[in-house]
């Protein structure tokens, strides 16, 4: 794979703490903007920077549809750009995004930075882009959701659809004798009956931090909805709020209940799955991005007829349905507005359409209604309901708080979550920390 030689060092200069942004207008462009539009498409090389596994699905798709394309138009090329490490790869695309060299196709989340770009003019409207090649209806509300900015603007579009689910060992929780939780209030006594019979109830990927991060946002998410992290990151909300207390209550009373494993904070993530799959451990939380390794005969023999999965369980007075957690569709693509011409167009075009029925051969969940996972021929039965399961999906999204806090509030939060859980924080002084490290990155990194 070859890559373009974007000049990183000399733009880096250009790139500061604050955003400048030549030429701000109100709103992001439209498809139709683009100061060579007259129709004519010329075949190029035009490049994708992104931040995607190099041998993952998307990519692998995208190859094969890019060469599709070029075999009908002579002298076009995709170029990708990858970058797997997200840091360096954020720091890459703010660098080229503030001297205004971003290539014509970009990953991004919808981050503050990405705000305002689109606010700048330099991201498509990727809902007016979707519904002028008609694709617009295609897609799955969620899969769309996830990639909006909290006043429901859609600068990006979605390659993949996950649901992440509790996958559990039906044998384990028959000998601690107990039930799948039908709330989150159940998991402590659930995690103390798997200890007694010396099960570790949950394995946990607490090295990369996200995992346990994803536990803080499930408590505020059925107490209050996606608008209290929305609020939270800005500075509207508090942790001393009642769906703070409760969340930052309940992540304490998992640690003090034993709900990891030993020594959790220094797991990574093939370790802590290596624990559920191996039949030590009884939980673990994950998406379907895994299903190949525990929905098919890849599975450790000796646990595979006991592997089954729960959704999300809910709380007392709750205010999002069942069917409502965590479905991201991963980063998103955002198209360059000042690069965008008759050739990107048409290419996307293609591309957008072909995309779901090769991206699902490879088994995997398609953000769109037009095409359905390829169930692999070593599937259990497990597999065909995970993936039966994204037609029962709704609009509500427990969204990933890692994509939502300002990285520095962020970072705090994740180094301050494992001492609550390990137990060397106490709930009221985890309170009292995210509260001001909040107040204090929050508002400035989302002023409009």
């Amino acid at each position: 794979m070859k890559h373009h030689r974007l000049n990183v060092a000399a733009v880096a200069a250009a790139a500061s703490l604050t955003l400048t942004l030549a030429a701000c207008s109100a709103s992001g462009a439209s498809p139709d903007s683009s100061s060579s539009d007259d129709g004519t498409i010329t075949p190029r090389e035009i490049s994708w920077l992104l931040s995607r596994p190099a041998d993952g699905g998307v990519i692998t798709a995208m190859e094969q549809i890019a060469d599709e394309y070029a075999a009908d138009h002579p002298g076009f090329s995709l170029n990708l750009i990858t970058t797997p490490d997200r840091p360096s790869y954020i720091q890459k695309y703010e660098t080229l995004a503030a001297a205004h060299q971003l290539p014509e196709l970009f990953d991004t989340d919808a981050t503050p930075f990405a705000k305002k770009l689109a606010g700048a003019g330099q991201m498509v409207d990727a809902e007016e882009l979707l519904t002028d090649l008609g694709l617009y209806d295609d897609y799955l509300p969620a899969a769309l959701n996830y990639q909006r900015f909290d006043d429901g603007s859609l600068y990006m579009i979605p390659f993949e659809f996950q649901l992440e689910f509790f996958w559990y060992n039906t044998a384990l929780f028959e000998q601690a004798g107990i039930d799948v939780p039908a709330t989150l209030d159940d998991f402590p006594a659930m995690c103390e009956a798997l200890r007694a019979q010396g099960i570790t109830p949950i394995a946990l990927d607490g090295q990369d931090l996200w995992p346990l991060e994803r536990y803080m946002a499930y408590y505020p998410f059925r107490m209050a909805g996606p608008e209290y992290v929305q609020a939270l990151k800005k500075g509207e909300a508090k942790f001393s709020d009642p769906a703070g207390v409760a969340a930052v209550n309940w992540l304490y009373d998992l640690g003090q209940a034993g709900c990891f494993q030993p020594g959790f904070s220094s797991t990574g993530y093939a370790d802590a799955q290596a624990l559920f799959t191996t039949g030590q451990a009884a939980v673990y939380n994950i998406g379907t991005w895994e299903l190949s390794n525990l929905a098919t005969e890849n599975l450790d023999e000796g646990v595979r007829d006991d592997v089954d999965y729960f959704t999300l369980p809910t709380i007392d007075g709750a205010v999002t349905a069942d069917n409502e957690y965590v479905t991201p569709s991963g980063i998103g693509m955002a198209v360059n507005a000042e690069t965008y011409d008759p050739l990107v167009k048409d290419f996307l075009a293609y591309a957008l359409a072909r995309y779901p029925e090769v991206y699902t051969e490879s088994g995997a969940l398609s953000p769109t209604t037009t095409a359905s996972a390829a169930i692999p021929d070593n599937a259990t039965p497990l597999y065909q309901r995970a993936v039966d399961q994204a037609g029962d999906v709704g609009d509500a999204i427990a969204m990933p708080w890692d994509t939502q806090l300002d990285p520095t509030s962020n970072t705090r939060l994740q180094q301050e979550l494992t001492l609550l859980v390990q137990g060397d924080e106490t709930p009221e002084g985890f309170i009292a920390t995210m509260d001001a490290v909040i107040a204090e990155n929050g508002p400035e990194a989302f002023a409009e």
